[in-house]
């Protein structure tokens, strides 16, 4: 009988679709189920950033190598008669770096103030040759540019 069968097979899934819509009802008057509120925090206090306590700026180390003495402690001034016109002026802050160049060696010397305020003083002295840029002996090259620089007109 296929009647009696199909009904027997109708009737529980009929009655399943009509409770499932009854179970989203709290049965309590149909109202609007919410969660409950979040916890309240505490509120945040106020903590301030550390101190940061600066330590003063490391004076400048002064090379001194032997035949550095005209050169070594000197201000822009002096280097300027002595070796001439800088080929470069590079500023950095209240320091200065001043480059000298002629066919045998190009010479960089960095001036630093002693103090703040202060005329930067030459502190630090670097020398290279022209040609590829090697290592050469600092004071062979101040004296090589001092004697170039005295017989440029």
């Amino acid at each position: 009988m296929p009647g009696a069968m199909s009904r027997r097979l109708l009737v529980p899934f009929l009655s399943l679709a009509a409770a499932l819509p009854l179970s989203a009802c709290d049965g309590g008057g149909g109202g609007v189920v919410s969660a409950p509120p979040p916890p309240r925090s505490r509120p945040q206090r106020y903590v301030p950033p550390p101190v940061i306590h600066r330590a003063p700026a490391p004076s400048a180390h002064v090379q001194s190598l032997p035949g550095l003495e005209g050169v070594i402690g000197v201000g822009e001034g002096e280097l300027a008669r002595q070796f001439g016109t800088p080929r470069l002026t590079v500023w950095e802050g209240d320091a200065r770096k001043l480059q000298f160049s002629g066919p045998p060696c190009v010479l960089d010397v960095y001036l630093y103030p002693p103090s703040p305020g202060a005329e930067p003083r030459a502190t630090y002295v670097d020398a290279r040759r022209a040609t590829d840029g090697r290592d050469v002996d600092r004071a062979a090259c101040v004296a090589a540019l001092k004697a170039a620089a005295r017989r440029a007109p």
